[in-house]
This record gives structure tokens, C-alpha cells and sequence, in this order.
């Protein structure tokens, strides 16, 4: 019918129920299954206003620049789009999302759904499970479970050495009995791997890691890892005592210089990790080489900032960690390399509020500065760094039973091919989401200054 409008999915959500809707997408699922289509779930309800880095935004009129997408509940940048790639059901959620461009040329993206490990108390409380695309991301196959295995797991940390088609996943290792989830360790497991030589389809069963100066070594690896130019291998691991109030935490490097087969513990056999002053506590650390035996080291405190080291030296010594510029709250560090293999992108949250620490959980303030994504890049080695530059932030209405997951856009993971960022969110602990940019658009994303005066 020529000249008229129909309203938008979003207008129509604010006058159908919620379960009308839910069901009413059921039913448009089920028929484009039946027709053989790949048909993405219903958009979540979105919220009237939110607040990008205190600027009011209303959803019906964002600012010059910004679009709202809501069939991913996002508010980006222009230059970002994406789609939901899973939505979990029922009670499960899922957790880190993180991908990797296999050596055959798919995408494989692995996430547990479930619940958390340590929720668990020794019984299996998620799977691992895998999606795979053979066009590049324009379409997913899955979830297919990823191990054959009868324990949870945390995520997945891959790693392809240079030179070679073998693919290797990294990752905390809950396996009872050697996991003792009491006492305030419950998040603390051995680490080990597992690889694959037929492009990520089938795995070897788990090798731990017993390193030689700290062999009972436990705790969590849940960020990215590095290979270095010499061939060394670094993977952060972080232990947690949760009996304390606040709860302390101890930052540590694993490193191997012979492909896995021998391992040692930096900065220190435990207890003898990094921490940060007057907070007792530093996590979920990453570190990415830069060529030329020079490694940066990231890591997650509740200080404010992001936390940063050098190492000159193929990460055999650092320097102490100290605070960087990027304002961050308790939450991971997202931070690659671009194509030329020289520029960091550092994705932050550009928010910190809950400057009155009282320990990491669920109610806490600052869990609401995990709904904006930032990014800042680097050209010298992380010693410095652009003004921020906004990506995305979450604009779903806070429905969600768990109240902080509504605010999750955090724990972003990419990969760079080619000319293009892909994106990997688990958004809201609800959805996976792959999302995707042009890399050359990062320098013309809007900053704070352009968010205040497009207004």
C-alpha cells in the first residue's frame, strides 16, 4: 500500500505485552524454520532514555551520528552494526564470548551457556558450546557442544602459533577433585589446553599446566593470550580469595618458551602476584606482543583505570603495574591490535562512579558502567593514548531477573580481517552478539565533546 507508514518494531513493543511479543516471535521462528530461514530471535523492549557518559539520550531522537539498532538493543556509532548470532532461554545465560579465524578461514565462536563454574559446587553447571560461519560472519551454524567433557567451563582462550594449522584452547580447568571450590577459592582451578588439527571440529583431551617453580598453581584464565616473536607463550591467570571481605586477588603470568611442554609462574610462585595498592587486588590480566621482544600487560583493578607493565624482554621481567589513562571500572581489558600490527584499540568503559570501594558484586554501583563501549587507540606502545571515542551502549529495558546483567557490555572480545573489526559481546550475559566495523572508521567515531554539541 503506496505512502503508508508502519509503525517500527520498537513503537510496537510499548503497546503489545511482552509475552504477546515473545510469543508472537516464537511463532515467526518456528514458520521461517519450517521454510528452512535463518530468522534472528524478536528485539528485546527497549528503554525510553538512557545516559552515554551523563549525556541524557532520548531513544526516539539520539544524537546526530547514532543510530538505535534495535534488533540488537544497542545504541552505536553509525559506522557499527551487527547481529545476534544466540539468545539464551530459560534460566541459562551465557558468558565470555571470543572467536577466532580458524586456519581453514571460518569464524569459530565458542561461549559456555549455563551458569558460572563456581556456581556449580563441584556439579557440571555449563557447556562450552560452539558456532561456526564459513561466509565470514554473514551466517552462524549452531551451538554444537565443543568438548565431550562431563565439567563446566569458563571460556575460551584460543591461540594459533605462527606457521602452524593447529589450534589450541586455553582456558580454567574446574575439575573435581582437583578444583576445591570451598574456603573462598572457588573460582580457582588448574589451567590447561586442548588442540585441534582439524580446524577446531574435534580436541585432544586436557593437558594442565603444572609449572616448574609453583607446580600446585590454580586460578582463572579468562582473557586473551599472546605469542611473542621468539615463540614464547603468555597467558594471564588471576587467583581469588572470596573468604576475605573485600574479597583479595593476586595477578600472576604463565610463560612457556617450549609450546606448552614447561611453564613458569611470573611475577612469583603464589601468593607473590601483582596487586594494586590499597585496593588488594588485580584481575583478569592480558598481554599482547608488539614486536621486537616488547610485551604490554593489562589488567583489570578496581582503582579506576585500566593497569598496565612493560616488558622489554620477550615478557621475561616488568616493569611495576601502574594506572594508565583509560578510565575503567571493575571490568576486564579489551585491548588488540589493529591490521598493521602496530596500533592498539583499547575498548573501555569510559565510566567509573563507584569510586567508594567496598568489594565486587552484583549490587555494586559500578556495575552500571559496564552498558557503555569506548574506544582509544595507542601508536607508541601503549604509553599513550587517543581521546576517547564512542562505540556503542546498551538501550534494553532493565527486565532481567538478575538486576547487573541488564548493564553487561562488557568482556568484548575481536579480530581484525582484513579491512573490518569483528565483534564479540556477550550482551547482557543474554545474547551473543557479533558486531562489525570498518577499521577506518574508528577516527571518525564520535567523542564525548561531539556526543554534547550533536545534541
Amino acid at each position: 500500500m503506496a505512502g503508508m507508514k508502519f509503525p517500527s518494531f520498537h513503537c510496537l513493543a510499548r503497546l503489545i505485552p511482552t509475552a504477546c511479543l515473545t510469543a508472537l516471535g516464537c511463532l515467526v521462528s518456528l514458520t521461517a524454520s519450517l521454510a528452512g530461514e535463518a530468522v534472528p530471535p524478536p528485539p528485546l523492549p527497549l528503554a525510553d532514555e538512557i545516559t552515554v557518559h551523563g549525556i541524557p539520550v532520548a531513544l526516539k531522537a539520539p544524537p546526530r551520528g547514532l543510530v538505535v539498532r534495535e534488533a540488537i538493543g544497542l545504541l552505536t556509532a553509525e559506522a557499527l552494526d551487527g547481529q545476534v548470532v544466540y539468545r539464551a532461554a530459560g534460566k541459562d545465560h551465557l558468558l565470555e564470548t571470543r572467536a577466532t579465524i580458524t586456519p581453514g578461514g571460518d569464524y569459530l565462536l565458542m561461549t559456555p551457556i549455563g551458569d558460572g563454574y563456581a556456581n556449580g559446587k563441584g556439579e557440571k553447571a555449563n557447556t562450552l558450546m560452539a558456532f561456526r560461519s564459513s561466509d565470514k560472519g554473514r551466517t552462524w551454524q549452531g551451538p554444537t557442544p565443543a568438548f565431550n567433557i562431563d565439567y563446566s567451563q569458563h571460556g575460551f582462550v584460543p591461540l594459533i602459533p605462527r606457521g602452524s594449522k593447529r589450534i589450541y584452547a586455553f582456558g580454567t580447568q574446574p575439575i573435581p577433585p582437583l578444583w576445591d571450590w570451598t574456603h573462598g577459592h572457588q573460582e580457582d582451578a588448574p589451567i590447561g589446553f586442548r588442540w585441534s588439527d582439524d580446524d577446531g571440529r574435534t580436541w585432544s583431551e586436557v593437558k594442565l599446566i603444572a609449572p616448574l617453580n609453583d607446580p600446585g598453581f590454580k586460578g582463572m584464565s579468562a582473557t586473551r593470550m599472546t605469542e611473542t616473536e621468539s615463540g614464547a607463550w603468555l597467558i594471564g591467570s588471576h587467583a581469588a580469595d572470596w573468604s576475605v571481605k573485600p574479597l583479595t586477588t593476586r595477578q600472576y603470568l604463565l610463560r612457556s618458551e617450549d609450546q606448552g611442554k614447561t611453564w613458569t609462574v611470573l611475577p612469583d610462585k603464589q601468593p607473590n602476584g601483582w596487586f594494586s595498592p590499597g585496593f588488594n587486588r588485580m584481575d583478569e590480566g592480558r598481554p599482547i606482543s608488539l614486536g621486537g621482544g616488547k610485551v604490554l600487560f593489562v589488567a583489570r583493578t578496581p582503582e579506576g583505570h585500566l593497569w598496565m607493565a612493560h616488558s622489554e624482554d620477550d615478557g621475561k621481567t616488568w616493569t611495576q603495574p601502574a594506572p594508565s589513562p583509560l578510565v575503567h571500572p571493575d571490568a576486564p581489558p579489551m585491548i588488540f591490535l589493529l591490521s598493521d600490527g602496530k596500533t592498539l584499540a583499547a575498548f573501555h568503559h569510559n565510566r567509573h562512579t563507584q569510586t567508594n570501594y567496598q568489594g565486587l558484586s552484583g549490587k555494586m554501583e559500578g556495575q552500571k558502567d559496564r552498558s557503555e563501549i569506548w574506544v582509544a587507540t595507542s601508536k607508541d606502545e601503549g604509553r599513550t593514548w587517543s581521546e576517547p571515542r564512542f562505540l556503542l551502549a546498551n538501550v534494553a529495558a532493565p527486565d532481567l531477573p538478575t538486576p547487573w546483567f541488564n548493564y553487561q557490555c562488557s568482556y568484548l572480545d575481536c579480530f581484525v580481517d582484513s579491512d573490518t573489526l569483528h565483534l564479540f559481546m556477550p550482551h547482557r550475559w543474554q545474547q551473543a552478539l557479533h558486531l562489525t566495523i570498518k577499521e577506518a572508521a574508528l577516527a571518525a567515531l564520535p567523542t564525548a565533546g561531539d556526543l554534547r554539541g550533536a545534541r
